[in-house]
């Protein structure tokens, strides 16, 4: 029997990675309103925006606005994405409890995603890391393509260890495992994380799995039976990548939270409060959830609600 972890922590990236893409401007308080629901369906940790110029991501121009305006949660942390030191110094006047900085295991991606190599954007994180750290803020690092670049197709685990060393080696504490585009199946995740793991502890490795094409509960448990006990997710499955054609949302935090539950695995999240969360961004964007679970569940409580009616 495999034994796994008795508590997940999930991060919800909804409100940062899941609507940084979105065409149609989201409204400062509905953001707002998001991160009130998601900590009030339980989770401790979420993704709340980025700084970054509001030229390459306008989405995300509110960020100073949307910080301001949470009602902060007792032991729920609040992160921030910051791409260089400009970024942090802006972000840090917003009191985060954790910066996020990010790398890609492909040259190419990286190229694509950021204009430098992947040498050159550690050059640019490491004052970013440094400044964080000797604030008292932590810190966190992602680590994109992992398994899989729209450019340069597969990625060995050699450079998967290469990023995580560098990353190691600016002082970051904590690093993200991603497969950015999808197209990561149970075997390729794990050795990305086997490589990562010659770096850092499993208490300080986590998994950021896209549904692109419809492993990410399957890559999700491939890194459970490892002993990694933290996961990235996104409520709705909101998200994509603007680099990678097709690629969706991260993993949905519903169906992860439905998974770990139905395996006698703690989250500490309400799942009926997550599912009405999803519900409500869904709404504001005009489209149905991309979760599974919240599909069934909303469809089950519509004919419950006809049923009672009739």
């Amino acid at each position: 029997m495999t034994s796994y972890p008795q508590r997940v922590k999930l991060v919800d990236v909804g409100p940062r990675d899941g609507l940084q893409n979105e065409k149609q401007p989201v409204p400062a308080a509905v953001k707002v309103e998001l991160v009130h629901r998601l900590q009030n369906a339980g989770l401790t940790e979420i993704e709340v925006t980025s700084f970054v110029s509001p030229k390459w991501v306008p989405q995300m121009a509110d960020n100073a606005e949307v910080m301001a305006a949470i009602a902060r949660k007792p032991g729920v942390r609040y992160s921030v994405l910051t791409p260089n030191l400009k970024g942090y110094e802006a972000a840090v006047l917003s009191r985060p409890d954790e910066i996020v900085v990010f790398g890609a295991a492909s040259e190419a991606f990286s190229q694509k995603n950021i204009n430098c190599s992947i040498a050159e954007s550690i050059e640019r994180f490491a004052p970013v890391v440094e400044a964080a750290r000797a604030a008292g803020i932590y810190v966190r690092g992602a680590m994109s393509c992992t398994v899989g670049c729209p450019y340069e197709g597969e990625v060995a685990p050699e450079r998967v260890a290469y990023l995580a060393g560098l990353m190691r080696g600016i002082g970051v504490q904590h690093i993200g495992v991603a497969d950015t585009i999808g197209v990561g199946t149970p075997v390729k995740v794990r050795k990305a994380i086997e490589a990562t793991l010659q770096h850092f502890d499993i208490n300080d490795v986590s998994g950021h799995f896209h549904d692109t094409y419809g492993q990410a509960l399957s890559n999700t448990l491939a890194a459970l039976a490892m002993g990694v006990w933290q996961y990235d997710t996104s409520v709705a499955g909101l998200g994509g990548c603007p680099y990678a054609k097709g690629a969706t949302g991260n993993v949905a935090t519903e169906d992860v939270v439905y998974m770990l539950h139905g395996m006698g695995i703690d989250t500490g999240i309400d799942l009926d409060q997550l599912i009405d969360a999803g519900a409500f961004i869904s709404e504001h964007l005009g489209r149905p959830t991309q979760s599974r679970v919240a599909k069934a569940v909303l469809a089950k409580r519509a004919s419950s609600a006809v049923c009672e009616a009739v």
